[in-house]
């Protein structure tokens, strides 16, 4: 599995399982839990995607369960979650009403929940789940930075930002920002053309991908132009249609790393068919202009 350094001291796996489906599953219990992980580890795929709000506020806990019970797991793993939406639901319960929260208490006390909940020492990735229009930056920057020096958060990234979000939070920070999670998908490319991608290529910022087969949507109309030239070059390639799509992210230059999610133990253990596959600048365009609808100017 291809690997890429965001820092001196973080790497991730080409390929992210994302665990925000996976108390949804049917079975929630530790030992399927576990078996997802390993098939995901067994193809390389080391890096796992969490975030707080995920679950209800449950999925990191589910996590835990399952690395207290088999705590050799983590050191083959690289964990990231997410912290600032504040939802009424779960420990959150008692609020009126769903708000983002980037004061330094609520992300020092999210971080020390998360290494409870999940039961581990330190968090390889923290993200900002969701730029917050009433940031302070100052206060935002400076918790940031002491969890990094703390020893508690190995990296720090954001989630959703757009170009000026990162720009004032990074001007705050003596830690680079070293990611931004977006939603990246052939039916959603707007990151292409809107700046972010380019934004992000300009500082050597390698983005992750949300919602990388749009939650299913592009398969869901099988008599669309881009559905049917997926399946049309798919079985010309030999290859399944959801991996030719994730192909085609893996295709562009600013080192995609695409976040899959499911509770399907067969399918999870094709996500690395992806990278085999091989596409030429023309069958990307193909692709791309399937999506659009139409040939680029």
């Amino acid at each position: 599995m291809e690997r890429i350094a965001l820092t001196d001291s973080l790497e991730l796996s080409r390929i992210i399982y994302g665990m925000w489906r996976l108390t949804e599953d049917s079975d929630t219990s530790v030992k399927h839990v576990q078996a997802k992980i390993k098939a995901c580890l067994d193809q390389g795929i080391t890096s796992f995607d969490q975030a707080d709000i995920y679950g209800g506020y449950t999925s990191e806990t589910l996590l835990g369960q399952c690395l207290k019970q088999a705590p050799s797991l983590r050191g083959q793993m690289e964990i990231i979650t997410k912290c600032n939406i504040v939802a009424p639901c779960g420990i959150h319960a008692d609020k009126r009403l769903k708000y983002y929260d980037t004061s330094e208490i609520y992300i020092t006390q999210a971080v020390d929940r998360s290494l409870r909940e999940m039961a581990i020492e330190h968090i390889d990735l923290l993200l900002i789940h969701r730029p917050d229009p009433m940031i302070n930056a100052e206060e935002t920057g400076s918790a940031l930075d002491r969890l990094v020096e703390s020893g508690k958060v190995n990296a720090i990234g954001v989630s959703n930002f757009r170009p000026w979000d990162i720009d004032l939070l990074q001007s705050r920070m003596s830690n680079k920002l070293v990611t931004n999670q977006i939603e990246i998908s052939l039916g959603e490319n707007s990151a292409l053309t809107n700046g972010d991608l380019a934004y992000l290529q300009q500082h050597r910022v390698a983005p992750m991908a949300w919602s990388p087969l749009g939650g299913g949507s592009l398969f869901r109309e099988p008599h669309s132009e881009l559905s049917l030239k997926l399946n049309q070059m798919a079985e010309a390639l030999s290859v399944d249609a959801a991996s030719l799509a994730i192909a085609w992210l893996l295709k562009h230059p600013a080192n995609i790393l695409p976040i899959m999610g499911s509770n399907n133990i067969q399918r999870i253990e094709g996500f690395s068919k992806a990278l085999e596959i091989e596409l030429d600048r023309q069958s990307w365009f193909e692709l791309y202009q399937a999506a659009n609808g139409t040939e680029v100017a």
